[in-house]
């Protein structure tokens, strides 16, 4: 079942898009009436935002490596749960945060991950989508991991555990 991104969030990303001047009262525009949904006048396309999907990603792509949602995922990075989301949100400000981000993060990427995260403009889109989409996160759990990413997460934490031992070590 796919569940496509509707509701209030849905129309803060409908204006945000939208020429101001242009904007209803629905959150449509008036250059998008009559034109396929997610495309703008002026051939910009919108991907749909499917949460459900988001939910897949994060976990599968290895967001959870780094990030968590309700206690689940990594500890390296700031956490996702959607009640620190700022809404209404712009997806375009949410990409432009990681892009700031994006040298720190491909790093961690590669060091726990083996490579850097490669994401479609549509996998973003639902992943944004997820992490601003309460209802879908509360359904987030330790089961959602695929093995792979869970494996890396586990030697991940191992190593960071032997390194805190050496730390402790006195040296003499």
């Amino acid at each position: 079942m796919m569940k496509s991104l509707t509701g209030p969030l849905a129309v803060t990303l409908a204006l945000a898009v939208a020429p101001p001047a242009l904007a209803t009262s629905h959150g449509a525009t008036t250059e998008m009436q009559g034109m396929p949904p997610g495309m703008l006048s002026s051939g910009i396309v919108i991907p749909s935002m499917d949460s459900s999907r988001g939910r897949e990603l994060f976990a599968e792509k290895g967001c959870v490596t780094c990030h968590s949602i309700n206690g689940v995922g990594g500890t390296d990075a700031r956490k996702l749960d959607a009640e620190f989301m700022d809404l209404p949100m712009n997806p375009f400000d949410f990409a432009a945060r990681m892009w700031r981000g994006a040298p720190t993060m491909v790093e961690l990427q590669r060091e726990e991950l083996g490579a850097q995260i490669q994401f479609t403009g549509e996998e973003l889109a639902n992943i944004i989508a997820f992490v601003h989409d309460a209802e879908e996160q509360a359904k987030f759990s330790e089961a959602d991991i695929p093995e792979e990413i869970r494996e890396k997460m586990e030697h991940h934490d191992e190593k960071m555990e032997h390194h805190d031992e050496e730390e402790e070590e006195p040296h003499g």
